[in-house]
């Protein structure tokens, strides 16, 4: 008899445990009113109804409590969302992003601040700042403000656009899991804005690069048109310095990215690697020579036997190209520039690279903004409260 009491409450014990199992995966329950719910299957194989009978208790279709009668996974995953769910509302718990605190006063420069409660909106709730100078409150801009939509939303659309979601899919993806379906231009206006609030605020931060500089050209449908995109990126930290769009391959176009990418490093490379192109020999002798040490190499890979190999441009260039093919072209240079600009300030600040060892380029880099979970969202706030830390943001020179 002890022995079967012991095994019955361990079974209970696992049944708890798989249903905050089930609730920790966070889009497995399914709220249908007040006493009925739909459980997803943890196989993925349909869904049971949780729902509670005339003498309040919880029922369900799983066969553990049709045929045993006791309080399954599925009953128990609905238990702990209504108590977590009361303890929210109860405390008034905010669960969405750490709220990043501003470093002064908006109004008198002070740095004496106090959190003062919170400002409620259509999105959520904002912390609220008190300066104990001029007792001014405030709330600080985290870029998400009087937007239809919330930042997980926003940012969400943000994310699955660089992982070559079209704008119609995007939007679909938003009316599934958000509820709420906005326009394609809406999305288009989305990616518009809060990339270059991230492009104002990153390229103030000069990247520790190797020294070491890979250039190549790629062509890009521009309207109907093969137009030019040069990508010039750090050898070690695979950092993406600078992409410019051109009509042309030319030297001066080519002079254009090695100018654009001494101007972001403050430095001279100390190598530089390209495919032999002639433009890039000019363009080389023009922007980088010197008659004084050290002097900059020019280091042409013609072919795979050659010294100093071009080919890790190559995967940089391919996340463009699948870019570049979800949307089937683009309309001009100004939108093709600014899609450019777009997936390097991606490449290099949210997406992790395996060759990094999941690090960003801009962590391998040394700059480390501490960007969380949701790299987009505090990248956003970040440039919004344009708090640029400043360790770790000095450039190499050879």
């Amino acid at each position: 008899m002890l022995v079967l009491k012991w095994v019955s409450a361990l079974e209970a014990d696992s049944r708890e445990l798989r249903g905050l199992a089930i609730l920790a995966q966070g889009s497995q329950i399914i709220r249908l009113s007040g006493l009925r719910y739909k459980v997803r299957s943890q196989s993925g194989n349909g869904s049971y109804l949780v729902a509670m009978n005339n003498f309040r208790e919880w029922t369900c279709e799983w066969p553990d409590y049709t045929f045993r009668h006791v309080t399954c996974k599925h009953i128990h995953a609905v238990k702990f969302s209504l108590n977590l769910r009361r303890r929210i509302t109860s405390e008034n718990l905010d669960l969405s992003a750490p709220t990043i605190a501003p470093e002064i006063c908006k109004f008198c420069g002070s740095a004496e601040l106090v959190r003062r409660g919170f400002r409620k909106t259509k999105t959520g709730r904002i912390q609220r700042f008190s300066c104990k100078n001029c007792s001014h409150r405030f709330v600080v801009n985290t870029g998400f403000q009087k937007r239809h939509y919330d930042a997980k939303a926003i940012t969400a659309a943000l994310d699955l656009y660089f992982k070559g979601v079209s704008f119609r899919n995007i939007a679909d993806h938003l009316k599934q899991f958000f509820g709420r379906k906005p326009s394609q231009s809406t999305v288009h206006d989305w990616l518009k804005r809060y990339v270059a609030v991230a492009k104002e605020h990153v390229d103030r931060i000069v990247p520790t690069a190797s020294g070491f500089w890979h250039v190549d050209e790629m062509k890009v449908n521009v309207d109907g048109n093969l137009e030019w995109l040069w990508n010039l990126m750090d050898d070690d930290t695979r950092f993406c310095i600078s992409s410019l769009i051109s009509q042309r391959r030319e030297a001066e176009d080519a002079r254009r990215v090695f100018q654009d990418s001494k101007k972001k490093l403050q430095a001279m490379p100390i190598a530089v690697t390209h495919d032999g192109l002639q433009s890039y020999h000019e363009a080389f002798k023009n922007e980088f020579y010197t008659n004084t040490k050290p002097q900059s190499i020019e280091v042409r890979s013609i072919s795979i036997r050659e010294r100093g190999f071009n080919n890790r441009m190559e995967r940089l260039n391919q996340t463009f190209r699948d870019r570049n093919k979800t949307q089937r072209g683009l309309d001009s240079r100004s939108s093709a520039q600014e899609m450019s600009e777009a997936i390097r300030v991606a490449y290099n600040f949210v997406r992790p690279h395996m060759a990094l060892d999941g690090k960003t380029p801009a962590e391998a880099a040394g700059i480390n903004l501490q960007l969380g979970q949701n790299r987009w969202q505090s990248l956003i706030q970040q440039a919004s409260l344009r708090k640029v830390p400043r360790p770790n943001t000095k450039a190499s020179s050879p």
